[in-house]
C-alpha cells in the first residue's frame, strides 16, 4: 500500500500553522502556571504529578497526553499526526519557556488575575489556531471534539465536564488549585466557544485528518 503523496504535500503545508498553535498553547500555559494561583484542570493534574515524581512540567505533558491518546482510542478518537506532534512540541516549548523565561510574572495579586486571563485567552487561540488545520486535534481536545461529535453539545458543556474530571483527580495527587482554577474551568469553554463564533468556526464540522487516512484514501483510489 502507498502513501497518498498529494494529500500529504497539502497537509505539509500547514504545519506552520500548526507549530504556530503549539507556540501559542505552551505560552498560555507558562503564563498561567507562573500567575501561581491556580491552572486550568490539566495543568492542576501536571502539577500534581510533578510534586509526586520529581518531573519537568513538560515532559509530564507528554506522558499526560500518550494516555489520553490511548483513551481517547478506546472511544474511537483515533490521532492525527497533529495529534502526535502536539502531544510532543507542546511539552518541549513549555520547557524551553521556562527556561528562557520569556513569560510575564507579577507580583501583584490583581495582575496577577491579570496574567492568568491573558494566558487563557493566549491558550484558547492557540487550540483553535491548530485545530483548524484539521491535522488532528491535540490529545486533550481531540477527546474534546470527539465527544463534541458524540453528544451533539457544545464546547461550553463538554469542555468544563472533561476539565471537572480532570481536576478532581489533580487535586487528588497534590496539585494547587486556587481562584485560577475555578476561574479557567467555569471560564475557559466560554473563551474557546467564542474564539470559535468570532472567528466563523464550528468544530462540529471539522474533518481532522487521522494516520490511517493517508492510507485508506490510497488504497480505495486504487
Amino acid at each position: 500500500m502507498k502513501i497518498n503523496r498529494k494529500m500529504m504535500l497539502v497537509d505539509v503545508k500547514k504545519l506552520p500553522g500548526l507549530f504556530v498553535g503549539f507556540f501559542l498553547c505552551a505560552y498560555g500555559i507558562a503564563q498561567m502556571k507562573v500567575a501561581n494561583i491556580g491552572m486550568n484542570s490539566w495543568g492542576t493534574l501536571n502539577l500534581g504529578i510533578v510534586n509526586k515524581f520529581a518531573i519537568e512540567f513538560g515532559r509530564v505533558t507528554q506522558i499526560v497526553g500518550i494516555f489520553v491518546i490511548l483513551f481517547s482510542l478506546t472511544l474511537k478518537i483515533y490521532p492525527g499526526i497533529g495529534t502526535i506532534l502536539n502531544m510532543y512540541f507542546i511539552g518541549v516549548f513549555i520547557d524551553i519557556i521556562d527556561k528562557v523565561n520569556i513569560i510575564w510574572i507579577p507580583e501583584i495579586y490583581l495582575l496577577k488575575v491579570v496574567s492568568l486571563f491573558w494566558g487563557i485567552l493566549i491558550f484558547n487561540y492557540g487550540i483553535y489556531f491548530y485545530i483548524k488545520q484539521e491535522l488532528g486535534a491535540g490529545p486533550r481536545d481531540g477527546l474534546m471534539v470527539g465527544l463534541i461529535k458524540i453528544t451533539g453539545l457544545s464546547t461550553t458543556y463538554v469542555r468544563p465536564a472533561i476539565e471537572l474530571t480532570v481536576l478532581v483527580i489533580g487535586y487528588l495527587l497534590g496539585g494547587l488549585v486556587g481562584i485560577g482554577t475555578v476561574l479557567v474551568t467555569f471560564c475557559g469553554g466560554y473563551i474557546l466557544n467564542e474564539i470559535f463564533v468570532c472567528n466563523g468556526f464550528d468544530p462540529k464540522k471539522t474533518n481532522q485528518r487521522k494516520i490511517y487516512d493517508y492510507f485508506i484514501e490510497t488504497k480505495e483510489s486504487m
